[in-house]
């Protein structure tokens, strides 16, 4: 797969167990850019495939107050280092919540872990190449494979 109509129409077509799981490697994938530990607790918890939904709502929660905080963050202090732990955070946030009817959570923590990959292209100054692209269609390619 070398396009995204081609990934997304490939994640729409996963379960929702299957899209949880690729979502939490997208994030995974740009976890460096992010500090909170709940950020990756909750990673952790979405590869997992005997969670339950307690489990699940439990990771939710962490996730989206680690979001909410880094989102207030980036409004005090706002660099680009800070913005890019908070589309970590969002990735990982479309990983645990709940599905919603049409959605496609793994398509939104792609896009998420693009924006952060890109806030951290900015903050050193190397642009804004599409590697994160590139990157997501080999993990999704890796986790269909396997």
């Amino acid at each position: 797969m070398n396009n995204d109509i081609e990934f997304k129409t490939a994640l729409t077509d996963l379960s929702r167990a299957g899209q949880r799981q690729v979502a939490a490697r997208f994030a995974e994938n740009v976890l460096t850019l992010c500090k909170d530990v709940r950020v990756k607790g909750a990673i952790n918890s979405a590869k997992r495939t005997d969670i339950t939904e307690a489990e699940l709502a439990a990771a939710c929660q962490a996730a989206k107050t680690a979001s909410v905080e880094s989102f207030t963050q980036c409004g005090h202090e706002c660099d680009w280092n800070s913005q890019a732990g908070h589309f970590v955070a969002e990735a990982v946030l479309a990983s645990v919540k709940p599905a919603e009817p049409g959605g496609n959570a793994a398509w939104d923590a792609a896009m998420h872990a693009r924006m952060a990959r890109t806030c951290e292209t900015i903050a050193t100054g190397r642009g804004t190449g599409n590697d994160e692209a590139a990157a997501q269609y080999r993990i999704l390619a890796e986790f269909l494979n396997s």
